[in-house]
């Protein structure tokens, strides 16, 4: 009631300093009239001519000059009088000042809902009683399948949602009732040992382990296996298996593979930088080579494509190539430069350059 009390005041207030000007008499500005001040200035003539300051002759001059001028000062005054008007803005006043609260009232009344309670802080988070929350939805299908547990589609849509919420244990439940009534499939083993190894904190243990080598089984290209079969052997210290693993998945990627800058950046965590993949055949050529000329060689061929972009900017996948050698190597400076370059050339044509904010986004630099 006291906010209401306020609001109110408010409310009247600012009625009041809209209003007030019109119920006021008009007198003050009657006496800033040119009538008026020809009135001051004949008294203060009279008044000078009393105390001796002036001749009676420049007096009499000065009254016919002033009294001309009232004269034409007040023929041309308004015929209606200010005060045959003031008790209308009074009346215009009185009825805005109460006719307003009470055509408010009249329209909030049967549109408003002045009796509804407040909404505690944690409902008017979750949104309107219309929506409901994420919480509740998985709540109805628990209860749905704790009905029908051989529900392969239910379980199926459940999981993901628990392993967002960050109920991994019900997470690892759910996943393996849907390999239970839906089936084998790669992506559901995957899937399976990635809510385990999100149960462990991260760590791809040997129960996620075997998931994910059953799902290579099923599917060698598989990404989600084979990432995170790279992050077991560099858990268990084998760099460089690590880096042969996400190496191989790299080449095979697509060029807009969304997890194509997880796994780079993976690889320059376990020191795989020096070996970016270019291509198949770079690949290839430099496995018998020492450590020192193998970053030689690699270095020569991202230095040659560099120099042949600025020359000719209109290849972008060379872009892409150039930026990705250089997030591989660990050197994020240049490749923030390259893609900079990259959107230079490319910026009249503009299929070009969506193709090529595309292909960086996807490399985790932005469009």
């Amino acid at each position: 009631m006291t906010l209401w009390f306020v609001f109110a005041l408010m409310t009247v207030a600012a009625i009041f300093a809209v209003l007030w000007p019109l119920g006021r008499s008009s007198g003050a500005q009657d006496q800033g009239s040119e009538v008026a001040v020809y009135k001051d200035q004949l008294a203060e003539v009279e008044r000078d001519l009393a105390a001796g300051l002036i001749p009676a002759p420049e007096a009499e001059a000065a009254r016919v000059e002033i009294s001309r001028r009232l004269l034409a000062a007040a023929a041309s005054e308004p015929a209606m009088a200010p005060k045959s008007n003031l008790k209308w803005r009074r009346a215009a006043a009185v009825l805005a000042l109460a006719g307003l609260p009470l055509v408010a009232v009249a329209v909030y009344m049967p549109l408003g809902s002045p009796k509804l309670q407040d909404f505690p802080l944690a409902q008017r988070e979750r949104g309107s009683g219309m929506a409901q929350s994420l919480e509740s939805l998985v709540v109805q299908v628990e209860q749905h399948l704790e009905k029908n547990p051989t529900d392969g589609r239910g379980w199926n849509v459940l999981a993901p949602v628990l392993e967002r919420l960050g109920r991994f244990d019900d997470a690892v439940r759910a996943y393996r009732n849907s390999l239970t009534y839906n089936g084998e499939s790669a992506e559901r083993r995957s899937d399976l040992g990635e809510a385990i190894s999100a149960a462990a904190g991260g760590v791809v243990t040997a129960d996620a382990k075997a998931e994910f080598e059953r799902a290579h089984a099923l599917n060698a290209d598989d990404p989600k296996a084979n990432y995170f079969l790279g992050l077991a052997a560099e858990q268990d210290g084998r760099k460089d298996d690590a880096a042969n693993i996400w190496r191989a998945l790299l080449a095979k990627a697509p060029a807009d593979a969304p997890w194509r800058a997880l796994v780079q950046s993976s690889l320059a965590r376990v020191g795989g930088g020096t070996m970016p993949a270019l291509s198949d055949e770079t690949i290839a050529a430099s496995k018998d080579m020492a450590e020192g000329d193998r970053n030689a060689m690699v270095r020569g061929m991202v230095d040659r494509l560099a120099t042949r972009l600025k020359q000719n900017g209109d290849d972008v996948e060379g872009w892409l190539r150039l930026v990705r050698a250089y997030l591989v190597m660990g050197e994020r400076d240049k490749a923030m430069g390259a893609s900079a370059d990259a959107r230079q050339a490319v910026a009249s044509d503009a299929e070009r350059l969506r193709q090529l904010n595309d292909g960086l986004r996807t490399l985790g630099l932005g469009g």
